[in-house]
């Protein structure tokens, strides 16, 4: 089984909704996508880490900067999307950035928590908005939160801390039980 094919099955079984431009480039991700060195600049990284960090912030288990998720975005960027999508997403991290300045006068990385939250809570809407419209056509880039959103959670739970402490995690499993009481708060299993 191949990297992608891995990561697209532990994306269905936790139940994590991907959007089509996302599961269409894990099932072409070659590592032969051209390289956007824009990513790998610090202050690109640490856009991201932080981001990430606001998407799934530590609390009682470690959040997506403890998981280095901003190194698995940049990598599946990197190796699995598209020129223009890779465009779109670094657009889409200047759009942050700008909103940041519009709203505190301060870029993303600068501002507390809680106004990284209103931020993204704000574009996030914008992003419901944006695939709801009504003039939507099939060729029309994905917004670029939407790959944000999706690369955070696919790579925070297939990495070490999020598939161990995150979720129920059984290093060697037993015998299969098809049916197991779940009780509200219980962590899902990770697969």
């Amino acid at each position: 089984m191949h990297r992608r094919d891995a990561i697209r099955n532990v994306a269905i079984l936790l139940g994590t909704a991907i959007s089509a431009s996302t599961l269409s480039a894990l099932e072409s991700c070659t590592g032969s996508a051209p390289k956007n060195y824009d990513l790998h600049k610090p202050e690109t990284k640490a856009l991201l880490a932080e981001i990430a960090e606001t998407i799934i912030p530590t609390t009682g288990t470690p959040g997506a900067k403890a998981a280095k998720v901003e190194d698995f975005i940049i990598v599946m960027m990197n190796d699995c999307y598209k020129k223009q999508d890779q465009d779109n997403f670094l657009d889409g991290l200047k759009k942050i950035d700008a909103a940041s300045q519009q709203q505190f006068k301060k870029n993303f990385v600068e501002i507390t928590p809680e106004q990284r939250t209103q931020v993204l809570t704000k574009i996030d809407q914008e992003r419901v908005d944006y695939n709801k419209r009504k003039d939507k056509k099939e060729g029309d880039p994905t917004h670029y939160f939407q790959y944000l959103k999706e690369l955070t959670l696919l790579g925070y739970f297939t990495s070490k801390e999020g598939a161990t402490q995150a979720l129920r995690y059984v290093p060697v499993p037993g015998k299969f039980e098809g049916c197991i009481p779940y009780k509200k708060g219980d962590k899902a299993w990770a697969v």
